[in-house]
């Protein structure tokens, strides 16, 4: 069973509903039979290389709201992700364009360390406040998951796999994702958003039980 699931490094979202998919899949009776696939999803492919405000001054301007009253959803944010395990330090995150940190996950995924990168790359932006759009960021956060480092800098310096990030996005456009995260099942079933473990659970055995005869 393929389980693709679209979202952004940037998106605070899909860091808890990659903890709470995870969690979901512990639960699930078939894990070893689930293949994860991670999608590229740029929430602003507009974002410059770093931008010089901080996040809470980005989302007051989004949104239309006071700097206060983003700092307050922001506090909330982290202490609702707090009790899904995950430290969420928004006075430390560096907003920055997500694109070639896209384009490292594309790379990782031919070598079989895609959510481990996926990991990595989320916790370095949300947790650990790392510029993610900085080539040496990204090359130093892939040799810690065991990329070649050589082969990532080459990778960066180039356009290998922007085609594939984009072919993505165009994947998303056409299921009619506009929000992440999103998980899809064999392109059949789709639930969007960071739902409770339980329901992802429901939705990875909905999945299973829906398999033809031949796929089992």
């Amino acid at each position: 069973m393929h389980v693709e699931i679209w979202s952004d490094i940037a998106c605070p979202w899909c860091y808890v509903g990659k903890r709470r998919f995870e969690a979901a899949l512990a639960a699930f009776e078939h894990p070893d039979e689930v293949r994860v696939t991670w999608r590229s999803f740029e929430l602003d492919p507009g974002a410059p290389a770093a931008r010089e405000h901080s996040g809470a001054e980005h989302l007051a301007e989004k949104y239309g709201m006071s700097v206060e009253e983003a700092r307050a959803r922001q506090a909330q944010m982290a202490e609702m992700a707090a009790g899904d395990g995950l430290d969420m330090r928004s006075d430390l995150t560096r907003g920055a364009n997500t694109f070639d940190g896209h384009r490292l996950l594309q790379l990782a995924a031919q070598h079989g360390l895609q959510t481990e990168m996926k990991e990595r790359v989320m916790r370095a932006y949300h947790t650990e406040g790392e510029l993610i759009s900085d080539h040496d960021t990204l090359v130093r956060l892939a040799a810690e998951v065991g990329l070649n480092p050589d082969e990532v800098r080459e990778m960066l310096a180039g356009d290998r796999f922007a085609a594939e990030v984009r072919e993505d996005e165009r994947t998303a456009h056409a299921l009619g994702i506009s929000a992440v995260p999103c998980f899809v099942i064999d392109r059949r079933f789709g639930a969007p958003g960071a739902q409770p473990p339980e329901v992802l659970t429901g939705f990875l055995q909905q999945g299973w039980d829906a398999r033809s005869p031949l796929e089992v």
